[in-house]
């Protein structure tokens, strides 16, 4: 069955200490109590720098069983000129030890750079060197695009052509792209407000869950921009990842709770 996932990116943040983790919570057992709030979590050091097999087995050991960490690449993959060139370091990003979260590796984020143009033959060539698996395990890839050059119907061509989800991001900078092109949904929601004590009105948290409820059950939204045609309804439906990422980020574990109980 389909399973819809929420969560926040990160997990040591300093003013959650004041309004999500109790006072005097070690740091050390902020990943336990965040993922016993939230069903995943976006690991978003692994853009900076790599991380060690050791830190990846221990965020697994740490957290409960079903749950699921979505990983963000490297940016020396997603901002380098010539992505067609990127196979070494995509093996590099591989290799670095996030196998060693097993079942709790959820989708790899491929994130590039505002100023990254469409370029369909070097987007395609990279898409075809993302492996479908690493020894036994299923990979799933999804891709945040940044330049308004990427609102392409051939873009989602391609997206669809290599079973690559497109990151459906809520911004005030970045294009919103709604087109499903893979077996899974994968959202940032990038507008929360310090003023609202959920990060979002009521009204907008109940928008997203119609909106999770309808991918959960296979079907394409019906009210949100797109590039190219719907796909046809997929039966057993599509997974969702939903996150609460950047803005007012104090407010983001309220917003991923709020809506967590919407699903419920």
């Amino acid at each position: 069955m389909a399973r819809i996932r929420i969560g926040i990116g990160g997990w040591t943040f300093p003013p959650w200490r004041d309004n999500f983790y109790p006072r005097r919570l070690r740091q050390a057992d902020e990943l336990s109590y965040a993922s016993q709030h939230v069903s995943s979590i976006e690991i978003n050091g692994t853009f900076y720098r790599m991380q060690s097999p050791e830190s990846f087995r221990r965020w697994a050991e740490e957290t409960p069983n079903g749950f699921v960490f979505s990983v963000k690449a490297h940016r020396l993959t997603t901002h380098r000129k010539k992505l067609a060139e990127s196979a070494p370091s995509i093996a590099r990003f591989l290799d670095s030890g996030l196998l060693e979260l097993g079942e709790k590796l959820g989708p790899i984020l491929w994130q590039f750079a505002p100023a990254k143009k469409f370029d369909p033959e070097d987007f395609e060539a990279f898409l075809a060197l993302l492996p479908q698996k690493a020894g036994s395990q299923k990979l799933r890839h999804v891709v945040e695009v940044r330049h308004e050059s990427f609102c392409d119907a051939g873009f989602v061509a391609l997206a669809r052509r290599y079973k690559v989800a497109v990151c459906l991001a809520l911004s005030d900078k970045y294009p919103l792209i709604a087109d499903v092109t893979s077996d899974f949904i994968y959202a940032r929601l990038q507008m929360s407000q310090a003023d609202e004590a959920k990060g979002y009105p009521e009204k907008e948290l109940d928008r997203w869950a119609g909106y999770a409820k309808l991918w959960s059950a296979g079907k394409a939204n019906d009210d949100l921009p797109l590039l190219a045609k719907a796909p046809v309804a997929k039966a057993k439906g599509r997974d969702c990842f939903i996150y609460f990422i950047g803005s007012a980020k104090e407010r983001n574990p309220a917003a991923a709770m709020a809506l967590m109980t919407r699903l419920k």
